[in-house]
């Protein structure tokens, strides 16, 4: 098991825990061999994800003085154990406590599978 508690994703990021043998996942997804042979897409387990896209907070010019320190976010639609399908030329690799990971933007991923049974890294 990964320890998460020092990692910070930032803003639109995804880490995920790919799966390396991917013809079918836990919960029945099949992958068509011409994906798999080529490996445009792979699959895994989030692990972690961004708080979501910065939204610019707006400036009042009456008042210039006020600073509001808060940023708000619009969350990401990955949650933390969703199954998610990514383009591979996306990802960029890390290894964190030999175990082999990948970050992606919420952009490069192309669906998730949210079941609270898949869970298994």
């Amino acid at each position: 098991m990964i320890d998460t508690s020092k990692i910070v994703v930032i803003g639109d990021r995804v880490l995920i825990k790919p799966e390396e043998d991917l013809e079918k996942t836990n919960s029945g997804l099949y992958l068509p061999p011409g994906v798999k042979e080529r490996e445009k897409v792979q699959g895994g387990y989030v692990i972690k994800v961004g708080p979501g896209y910065p939204i610019a907070n707006p400036v009042d010019e009456d008042e210039p003085w006020k600073e509001d320190s808060s940023h708000k976010f619009i969350p990401l639609q990955v949650q933390e154990g969703d199954f998610a399908l990514y383009l591979k030329r996306e990802a960029v690799e890390i290894e964190l406590e030999n175990n082999k990971l990948v970050i992606v933007p919420q952009s490069a991923i192309l669906m998730v599978l949210r079941d609270e049974d898949l869970l298994n890294f």
